[in-house]
């Protein structure tokens, strides 16, 4: 059975402190509709001043992906699919959406939210974040970039990130420094965030070969902020400021700009808690409406993907600040959502997430949709 089609809300009212740990990426969805239909909806007007912004679901790029998790593009505009569970990376073709392995990791363990998980290209590598037996660590791999090309041996860029059956993160991205830039999670430890000789709870910031970044705020370290509980999303807007998603506890997953050094408060704080010395979300929610997880930058605001939440919050920001109230998108359409990438002009994929065990999948899960966003 599809999902009603709830269309686009506000951020939703408050329905109470979830009981337990809502560790990692939420409870179960509901199966996903069959087909691609074009669908566009639009928000109502915030109050802030704010526009309203829009989603135009405009087709189904492809179907019948395995627990899809990492995206990125290649300089052709195709895109490299990661799976998490079957250690795959798969290239589809952006026009026709036609599918082609390009090859499968080896070393990866996959096991509760760790598998083969970030993707990110440059010069012609592949880079992957994910779970091996002992550890979290990101590798790169040749790739020629055709497509019928393989993956070539992988050579290890960074080995040593905390695994745990919760918490991984996962998420890379080249910044605007060429900079590779890594979400960590504290696999469950939550002392591991506030350890700055630790790897686990943090934003990496390395060299495109693994070594501590040029100006990083720790003397020969890759560590570029702390404080973290799981992130898994990173953006940049077109200043170059760096947006990063993750999640709660029990009760706030939040979005953060991201500073050098900066302390981000988990395990002291969760959400906005006005401490000296910890730094406030720029947008919080309840768990139970978000457990975000990628998110991108498009048309002047930072769009995000909820797995729990099951829809695509927009959140409207000018220069370093939140220029309006966040707005849902998509609200239990399409069920579990875990990347979002922006395509240019006003264009995102989005990939669902209801293979990954903890969703119900329905007829052709998993998807790359095609939105078109204002």
């Amino acid at each position: 059975m599809g999902r009603a089609f709830v269309g686009a809300v506000g951020a939703a009212a408050v329905l109470g402190l979830l009981s337990g740990c809502a560790s990692g990426e939420g409870g179960e969805g509901a199966g996903s509709p069959s087909g691609s239909p074009s669908v566009s909806v639009s928000a109502t007007e915030s109050g802030t001043g704010s526009s309203p912004g829009s989603v135009r679901v405009a087709g189904t790029l492809t179907e019948d992906l395995e627990s899809p998790w990492g995206v990125a593009a290649l300089p052709d505009g195709d895109l490299l699919v990661a799976s998490r569970d079957e250690r795959t990376v798969t290239r589809v073709d952006a026009e026709s959406g036609r599918k082609t392995r390009a090859g499968e990791v080896p070393g990866v363990a996959p096991g509760g939210e760790g598998g083969l998980l970030g993707l990110a290209v440059r010069d012609g590598w592949v880079y992957a974040y994910f779970t091996g037996e002992t550890d979290n660590r990101i590798v790169r791999m040749p790739y020629g970039g055709g497509a019928m090309d393989r993956l070539g041996a992988p050579e290890v860029v960074l080995s040593g990130i905390p695994k745990g059956n919760v918490h991984n993160g996962g998420r890379i991205a080249f910044g605007p420094d060429g900079m590779l830039y890594a979400g960590t999670g504290e696999r469950g430890e939550t002392g591991l965030a506030q350890d700055v000789e630790s790897l686990g709870g943090k934003i990496l910031r390395m060299t495109p070969e693994g070594k501590p970044a040029p100006g990083n705020p720790f003397p020969g370290s890759v560590v570029y902020s702390y404080g973290h509980r799981n992130v898994q999303g990173l953006a940049w807007d077109p200043d170059g400021r760096l947006w990063a998603a993750e999640f709660g506890q029990n009760t706030w997953d939040e979005l953060n700009l991201i500073r050098a050094g900066k302390n981000y408060g988990w395990p002291k704080a969760e959400g906005t808690a006005n401490v000296s010395g910890l730094v406030d979300p720029v947008a919080e929610w309840r768990t139970d409406e978000a457990s975000p997880s990628g998110i991108a930058y498009a048309d002047g605001a930072i769009w995000m993907a909820g797995l729990r939440g099951e829809r695509l919050w927009r959140i409207p920001v000018s220069g370093a600040e939140r220029s309006g109230e966040p707005e849902a998108f998509l609200v239990e359409e399409y069920g579990r959502l875990r990347t979002v990438l922006a395509a240019g002009d006003g264009r995102l994929w989005l990939t669902t997430s209801e293979t990954d065990t903890r969703g119900t999948p329905g007829p052709g899960d998993d998807k790359i949709l095609r939105l078109e966003v204002g």
